[in-house]
């Protein structure tokens, strides 16, 4: 017995570390009742994550508390979330795109639902706080569109009605069965309908405390703007900088200077 309870202390240690299944119990050839009901929890928040919606009222005050005058909001061409998951090309495109003001920019910042309704409601305005708090104050940011029914590339459509310089869509990720919140940022410059995938930078898995924090996720936007207004473009070319010396804020006030 002391031999078993030495292998389920180390299991708990273990378990204590990371949000993966590890050492799971088994009961004959099947996981143990624990087991197995904690995955199908697990499975149902994800499901409700999928399927909910977002309070986009409740998101464009929360923003608007930032500091930001006159958020706005779209919704893609999908006319429901049934839709919207078995036809992601209408995702990606913006029913009332008209309707946007233009505003010009340095940046502009769009919140996309995704398919985490969780991950928008928790993450999404203490990320774009802590985005502003780490920008430069030369880089002139837009109020953010909130999308719904949304895909990435429609930020893409929605900058260039905007008319801003880059772009930053926060949007829901895939939820998996350890984490069903986590947001990921996708950073495009010189945004246009039709960029493909490999022409924007990813920061993925924000959702702290266990996933990546908001000021750290902040701080590789910041540099990954740098890099790409250096550059002249966004994608595969384009690495993270943050841990050099010089600091991101600092090469952007470069640049802003001359």
């Amino acid at each position: 017995m002391q031999g078993v309870e030495a292998e389920r202390a180390l299991w708990d240690r273990l378990r204590r570390r990371t949000q993966s299944r590890i050492g799971l119990g088994r009961a004959g050839d099947a996981l143990d009742t624990e087991a197995v009901l904690a995955l199908g929890a697990a499975h149902a928040v994800a499901r409700d994550a999928v399927h909910s919606a977002v309070d986009v009222d409740g998101l464009v005050t929360a923003l608007a508390a930032l500091g930001f005058d006159g958020v706005q909001t779209v919704h893609s061409l999908a006319p429901d979330r049934s839709t919207y998951l078995r036809r992601p090309d209408l995702g990606r495109r913006v029913a009332d795109l008209e309707a946007l003001t233009p505003t010009g920019g340095d940046l502009g910042i769009v919140v996309c639902d995704g398919l985490s309704a969780a991950a928008i409601e928790k993450h999404a305005v203490p990320m774009v706080s802590a985005l502003m708090a780490a920008l430069p104050s030369t880089v002139s940011v837009a109020a953010p569109v909130v999308a719904s029914q949304a895909r990435v590339a429609l930020g893409d459509h929605v900058a260039d009605r905007l008319g801003v310089d880059a772009v930053v869509v926060l949007i829901g990720e895939r939820p998996g069965l350890s984490v069903a919140d986590s947001l990921g940022a996708y950073l495009s410059y010189r945004p246009r309908p039709g960029m493909v995938d490999s022409e924007r930078n990813c920061v993925s898995n924000i959702h702290p405390p266990d996933g990546l924090g908001y000021d750290r996720a902040a701080h590789v936007l910041v540099s990954l703007l740098a890099g790409a207004r250096e550059l002249g473009r966004s994608g595969v070319d384009l690495k993270d900088g943050s841990a050099e010396m010089i600091t991101a804020a600092e090469r952007l006030a470069q640049l802003e200077a001359g």
